[in-house]
């Protein structure tokens, strides 16, 4: 069974920093493409950042300069750098596959942005 564990959410003023973490089960992490997702109240979960095996990164347009994905393979473990925090960054961050695997969801990490 994979799963997944992020960690790292909190409350936050806009402007600030944070740097989520996620650690996944299994052997197959180090061969699989990693997306880093959200969900606000009220929308749809969505991608907003993605990292291959080897490092190579996409993000959402809203995201692109202020958040960094990154990996170790040895770990298990992606992280999401979050910078210039947005209100509007305000959701439940969740990792996955990239594709998601729709029996991987973890519980994801709340991240609150107050202006």
């Amino acid at each position: 069974q994979v799963q997944f564990v992020e960690s790292g959410g909190g409350l936050v003023q806009a402007g600030g920093s944070l740097r989520l973490s996620c650690v996944a089960s299994g052997k197959f992490f180090s061969i699989t493409r990693i997306g880093w997702y959200r969900q606000a109240p009220g929308k749809e979960r969505e991608l907003v950042a993605a990292i291959n095996i080897g490092g190579f990164t996409n993000y959402k347009y809203s995201v692109k300069g202020r958040f960094t994905a990154s990996r170790e393979n040895a770990k298990n473990t992606a992280y999401l750098q979050m910078n210039s925090l947005k209100p509007e960054d305000t959701a439940v961050y969740y990792c996955n596959t990239d594709p998601p695997g729709n029996d991987y969801w973890g519980q994801g990490t709340q991240v609150t942005v107050s202006s």
